[in-house]
């Protein structure tokens, strides 16, 4: 009696939690070029997509992070940012790009990255970058 009561228990169990699912959707499509126009195509989970049709290469273009940023600022650094908003082939993507150009003892503000990843790299840096991490405790 018992070992039927503990099976009936593990199959409850095993229904139970097979209804749960955790994670991220997966993507729609492969990729969904962002345009201006409300009224252009479909849209997706980011911004408006541009006509598959209609992509080509310049859209998944970007020029500008070989140019130094303006540093002359009381925080001594300049931030490049790549994201949708100027290189339209990123959306729905989930990917951004940034250069940060510093001045000597410049600093990068505190700031958040939700659910994201920053990797740093460094060029032409005859001192140290120092860099700091908070986390975060989950309760």
């Amino acid at each position: 009696m018992a070992l039927r009561l503990l099976i009936i228990a593990a199959a409850v169990l095993a229904l139970a939690s097979s209804f749960a699912e955790a994670s991220d959707p997966s993507s729609l499509q492969d990729f969904c070029v962002a345009v201006k126009d409300s009224k252009a195509a479909v849209f997706v989970n980011g911004k408006i997509c541009k006509n598959p049709m209609e992509v080509d290469a310049d859209d998944f273009l970007f020029q500008g992070l070989n140019k130094p940023g303006n540093t002359s600022n009381p925080l001594g650094s300049a931030v490049s940012a790549v994201n949708v908003n100027n290189l339209a082939g990123l959306n729905t993507l989930g990917i951004s790009l940034a250069r940060i150009d510093f001045e000597p003892y410049g600093l990068n503000p505190p700031h958040t990255h939700p659910r994201a990843t920053e990797v740093l790299q460094s060029w032409k840096a005859p001192s140290t970058l120092g860099s700091s991490f908070l986390i975060r405790r989950q309760e």
